[in-house]
């Protein structure tokens, strides 16, 4: 059984199962553990793939849209200043208000953000939302494509017309094999097997390493990987230490899906259960199996891939760690 273990002591308190598969461009099966089969919803993980029309349609060059503003395109960020900034500048760029948002409020995921947010007197807004960035691509889409923005978050939109073709292209399936549903931001969200995901990252992956199109986005991820996350998160920390060799991006309910553009793989995570504290540990784990992360970065990220458990007292009474290894 493939499994992160959650120890107080030397006693296994708790158990996540794990499933991760690891697959090249034509969908071979590099690497696995546990079930590469199983249903999955891509939701946040997809991002990357929501983006790429913003470069393949000229909405990029045509908006002066940067870097970092892109990497926040793919994000699911704590709502700093930094980041309430950077979608604001989007909106700017592209004229559109920030009524327009159809993520919904949500308070910045980041404590000290929400903290600081609240004593100045401000409320959740959408700006704050952490897929913010990802709507404000949307936005800059349809601008962009002569679409109405109103209700861009639709099925039937043209812009998740334009989200459910990009699926369809990255894992080769047709449009009946693909599962949607609606996202917690509420845009259409998508479900295919683990396997197909990682696949899709890995064809990601390869048409990076070519320089086309998907290339502005790994390098708008790895460049500013603060804008993909933010402070303390997983996901920044671990593109940092990855150093440019690949790609990362956390979705909700227990997912981590990526890319090694220099091999042309791609990878999907998926803890059974939806548990965050398990899939951080599992990415580590697939991560360094992987041989992407050198021991030196996988002891920097150590808070992330074997975590240490601490009562209200502050002491420490026991660790979270990876209980499986891939089968090559």
């Amino acid at each position: 059984m493939s499994v992160v273990e959650v120890l107080r002591g030397d006693v296994v308190e708790a158990r996540h199962t794990v499933h991760v598969a690891v697959a090249d461009a034509h969908g071979r099966v590099v690497a696995r553990a546990g079930n590469g089969d199983g249903l999955t919803y891509y939701r946040s993980a997809a991002k990357p793939f929501q983006a790429l029309p913003l470069v393949e349609e000229g909405v990029v060059r045509r908006f002066g849209i940067s870097l970092p503003e892109l990497a926040l395109c793919c994000a699911s960020h704590e709502g700093e200043p930094e980041h309430v900034t950077t979608a604001r500048s989007i909106l700017s760029k592209i004229g559109v208000d920030e009524a327009l948002i159809r993520c919904g409020s949500q308070l910045p995921f980041g404590a000290n953000a929400s903290q600081e947010l609240l004593m100045l007197g401000g409320r959740a807004m959408p700006i704050h939302n952490n897929c913010s960035g990802k709507h404000a691509g949307m936005l800059a889409l349809a601008v962009g494509m002569g679409w109405d923005p109103v209700d861009y978050h639709l099925p039937g939109h043209p812009v998740q017309d334009r989200m459910l073709r990009e699926i369809l292209r990255w894992t080769g399936l047709g449009e009946a094999e693909v599962v949607t549903g609606v996202d917690g931001c509420g845009v259409v969200c998508f479900a295919v097997p683990l396997l197909q995901i990682a696949k899709s990252f890995a064809r990601f992956s390869v048409a990076a390493a070519d320089n086309e199109g998907p290339a502005e986005i790994v390098r708008a991820m790895t460049t500013h990987p603060f804008m993909v996350g933010g402070t303390g998160r997983a996901c920044t920390q671990v593109i940092e230490a990855a150093a440019g060799k690949a790609f990362v991006k956390l979705g909700a309910e227990g997912t981590y899906i990526g890319g090694i553009p220099a091999s042309g793989l791609g990878f999907a995570i998926k803890v059974e259960d939806g548990g965050r504290r398990a899939v951080e540990v599992a990415l580590v784990k697939v991560l360094e199996e992987l041989g992407v992360l050198t021991e030196a970065a996988v002891t920097a990220i150590s808070h992330h891939g074997n975590p240490i458990v601490y009562n209200t007292r502050g002491e420490a009474v026991g660790e979270i760690r990876p209980a499986f290894h891939l089968e090559f």
